[in-house]
């Protein structure tokens, strides 16, 4: 589902960094169907041609024309100088997420994540670009245990991924005071939908417990099942975006923004949604229950967003909740874990 909105750029060309991961892709085929020329840097550390693939085949051939694919890391300067020319509004979207994968390897993380963001923030400071919207997180938050989250209240991180996302803020402040360029955070809140990874250790829970259930896996609860998460669709990410790169209103700049729906839906709840939606397809489902296991380390308790400065001044209204979330993109997690048939398109 891609969201309705018109955008008036006047043939600006966008950058998309990780245009080939889930987010990105989104991105990307939403600007694409709105008449945008797009420019895309991606390394396939995390993302997949396939994605690129599916987005080809959902616009029509002249929208595909406007896209420029670059391969290209963001830790090497030179390939972020290289994808800015000529580009005026930059969604930089890169970075090597997953919790767990930090705490693994947290030098990896801020390889990409810090290191990587302040070569792009470098770029896009040379290249003049009007604006830079990039991928916060929710994770900033951490040890702040007050619901729902406000964007003037964090807490202490408590994982490598959150202090790399955290670092990320300062950055952008800090260009924007010390160069004056324009910077937007959207602090995203357990995004899922079309085209998220389904496979691998640190695949998000919605796709990761789909394909459990669709393959008679055991289906794993980190803790007691009553953490809870602000789960948002692709679709309203991408309003977001949107309206973060080609908002007008003074103040609205330079600033961090939630990005959620403003409801909380525990894993148990989770869990009962998903069986249930999926039981009519698969009826071995009837009797499945999930194992529940120890806390993860560096895991929030609670996530819950509110919303209302993304309202107030981008003009921000999530147009697809939860439970409309989930029915709008099952029929995609069913088949890309093997419950229907996959289509993809070579590029």
């Amino acid at each position: 589902m891609i969201p309705k909105f018109r955008l008036e750029t006047d043939g600006q060309l966008w950058l998309v960094t990780g245009v080939a991961g889930f987010i990105g892709s989104n991105l990307l085929e939403a600007l694409l169907k709105s008449g945008q020329r797009v420019a895309g840097l991606d390394n396939f550390a995390t993302g997949h041609r396939q994605n690129l693939d599916q987005v080809r085949a959902a616009v029509s051939p002249e929208q595909w024309r406007r896209f420029k694919f670059l391969r290209g890391d963001i830790r090497r300067l030179e390939d972020c100088r290289r994808a800015l020319q000529g580009v005026h509004l930059v969604l930089h979207q890169a970075a090597l997420g997953s919790v767990p994968r930090s705490v693994n390897d947290p030098l990896a993380s801020h390889a990409s994540n810090v290191t990587g963001f302040a070569n792009m923030l470098l770029a896009a400071r040379d290249a003049g670009v009007a604006r830079f919207v990039y991928a916060s997180s929710s994770s900033v938050y951490g040890d702040d245990n007050h619901l729902p989250k406000v964007e003037k209240r964090v807490g202490n991180p408590v994982s490598p991924y959150a202090a790399t996302k955290a670092m990320n803020e300062i950055y952008a402040a800090v260009f924007a005071r010390c160069y004056g360029i324009q910077t937007i955070g959207l602090r995203y809140f357990n995004v899922f939908g079309p085209r998220q990874d389904p496979d691998g250790d640190y695949a998000a829970v919605i796709p990761k417990w789909i394909a459990a259930m669709i393959g008679h896996q055991s289906v794993l609860v980190n803790g007691d099942g009553k953490t809870s998460r602000d789960f948002c669709h692709v679709s309203n990410v991408v309003q977001a975006n949107f309206r973060a790169a080609t908002v007008t209103r003074p103040g609205a700049v330079n600033q961090v923004y939630n990005v959620a729906v403003g409801e909380r839906t525990s894993l148990n709840e989770l869990w009962r949604l998903l069986r249930d939606r999926l039981l009519p397809r698969f009826p071995h489902l009837k009797n499945f229950q999930p194992v529940y296991r120890d806390f993860r380390a560096g895991d929030v308790r609670h996530t819950l967003a509110d919303i209302g400065k993304a309202r107030r001044l981008l003009g921000y209204r999530p147009e697809c909740g939860f439970a409309r979330g989930l029915d709008e993109a099952l029929d995609w997690y069913v088949a890309q874990a093997g419950g229907a048939p996959k289509q993809s398109i070579r590029i």
